[in-house]
């Protein structure tokens, strides 16, 4: 018997979600949850999978300083025709803003090829094969191909070090089984478990031993 059978996992959760809610980051898990797949266009799978190449590798709360003003270079996220056809003007003043040569290029790889191939093929192959297939675009890796899964509303867990740290204390072979017992018992979405986890560990620097004081 492994030792997330012997914890309270619900009742830990519970008290973690209302540490984030209180702690001001309810409109955070209210987006996460109203997030739906089959409701994803284009516009949402241009401005999220910039929202995670951006942020590869750097503090989320960096790059939203930066984030609107970018959104702005590059139309908003209109449409990634509108980006591949003036991806001169969108290169030349995002780099203005944010000096990153290899992701603003990323970003507008992406657009291009989503242009390309059109947004309902793009949409086939992340159905039949999401983490694979976002990670054939650059600067999507192994983690962070889970999070803009879980970004466009798939009920996929990010393997985040944090969340990583949490399964293993509590007994769990990954993240994806940690989230999806706590969704079931819950009723909350995988990918709101995770955000909500995922937030605990950056407001509580005890987050391990909080968490497994929760549980009893």
């Amino acid at each position: 018997m492994g030792l997330n059978s012997c914890l309270n996992l619900e009742k830990a959760y519970s008290e973690v979600k209302t540490y984030v809610i209180n702690s001001g980051f309810q409109d955070e898990i209210e987006w996460q949850a109203k997030l739906c797949f089959d409701n994803v266009t284009e516009s949402t799978f241009l401005r999220e999978g910039a929202w995670v190449i951006l942020n590869s590798g750097m503090r989320e709360s960096v790059i939203r300083k930066y984030f609107q003003d970018l959104s702005f270079c590059f139309f908003e996220w209109e449409s990634a025709k509108k980006i591949a056809e003036a991806k001169k003007f969108c290169y030349e003043s995002a780099i203005d803003i944010f000096n990153n040569d290899r992701k603003i290029s990323a970003i507008i790889d992406m657009s291009v090829r989503i242009c390309d191939l059109g947004f309902n093929k793009l949409k086939e192959c992340l159905e039949q094969s999401p983490i694979e297939f976002l990670q054939t675009f650059q600067y999507i890796g192994a983690v962070t191909s889970y999070h803009l899964a879980k970004n466009l509303g798939l009920q996929i867990a990010k393997p985040d070090r944090h969340l990583v740290r949490l399964s293993d204390l509590l007994g769990f072979e990954n993240v994806q089984d940690l989230c999806s017992v706590i969704a079931k018992d819950s009723g909350d979405t995988i990918p709101v478990v995770d955000i909500v986890l995922w937030r605990f560990a950056t407001l509580e620097r005890d987050y391990l031993d909080t968490f497994l004081s929760y549980t009893v």
